[in-house]
């Protein structure tokens, strides 16, 4: 399966607490529920067609809790993130979950990483990983995804967990596609591209 990464992500790099207040308020964050002004449908269409592609989910353990307290309650079969969610099997890093009760759950305990790479060795088209920060930034720095989906938010932040902090994995990027909703969010589509290419302006 190809492992795919969607982030909502403000103009100066944050991805934390982007659905509420209270979603994740670490380091006294006080900026949570930044994506809710902006979100349309238009949005709603993009995600959804990303959706449909799911095999499997790859989840860190905040994000799921939040999902699976909501996700489970849908159960019109006409919502197809719903139907996604809730029929696909769901992954979970984490170190202290131990029996899940969303149906179809597995927790991955121990060297997520290696059992990251072997899921992707799994039939299927997309093994997805929506929001996650902290796992993201690993399998980001381990070189495990393959596609990069960001929904860019017309907001400055000025603090809060960035998708890409000090010292992350150099690399290059290669552009697959660009989107925009009427409200603003810039939608940018990537792959790896490898190392990083350097050059010069100045004359000789």
């Amino acid at each position: 399966m190809k492992l795919t990464l969607t982030q909502f992500v403000s103009l100066d790099g944050v991805v934390q607490s982007p659905g509420g207040p209270q979603e994740d308020t670490d380091g006294g964050f006080t900026r949570g529920g930044w994506v809710v002004p902006y979100a349309d449908e238009a949005m709603g269409r993009l995600v959804t067609d990303w959706f449909a592609a799911a095999d499997a989910f790859l989840l860190g353990r905040r994000t799921y809790d939040i999902f699976a307290a909501h996700w489970p309650l849908i159960s019109d079969p006409d919502d197809l993130v719903a139907t996604r969610l809730n029929g696909r099997p769901k992954y979970v890093a984490s170190r202290t979950l131990r029996t899940p009760a969303w149906q179809g759950s597995s927790v991955l305990s121990g060297d997520v990483v290696a059992q990251v790479a072997e899921l992707k060795e799994s039939e299927g088209r997309e093994l997805q990983v929506h929001g996650s920060g902290e796992l993201a930034q690993t399998l980001l720095g381990e070189g495990l995804v393959d596609e990069v989906r960001l929904l860019v938010f017309p907001v400055v932040l000025g603090s809060g967990r960035r998708l890409f902090p000090e010292g992350a994995r150099p690399g290059a990027m290669r552009l697959l596609g660009t989107d925009s909703t009427p409200t603003g969010i810039v939608v940018q589509v990537y792959e790896p591209a490898g190392e990083l290419g350097f050059g010069s302006f100045e004359l000789s």
